[in-house]
């Protein structure tokens, strides 16, 4: 059983539940919040067009099961397909930052 008695913040819980950065299972967990935040924006993003998946995976060159793997948080996603998803289908620019 995990001891939550010393937990202060956020960053404390994360290391708690899914370990030190940099270990395994912190890495697997940061991936799928990674994939997470990609999956709501392609969701916001797409619904703010009054877009369909079917509508938007014509538009960027792609699958409806595609895009929707992509909003369920399932599977990998390439990133040049990505880019044509936003860029593309839905005339919006995406950026990344490196921590």
């Amino acid at each position: 059983m995990k001891n939550y008695k010393n937990i202060k913040n956020f960053d404390d819980l994360i290391e708690l539940e899914h370990g030190k950065v940099g270990s395994s299972s912190r890495l697997k967990y940061e991936e799928g919040a990674q994939m997470f935040i990609i999956s709501e924006m392609l969701k916001a993003a797409r619904k703010e067009a009054n877009m369909t998946q079917e509508e938007l995976a014509e538009k960027a060159g792609t699958k409806k099961s595609y895009i929707s793997k992509i909003e369920n948080g399932k599977g990998n996603i390439q990133l040049s397909t990505l880019i044509r998803i936003f860029e593309q289908g839905l005339q919006k620019r995406i950026g990344f930052t490196f921590l």
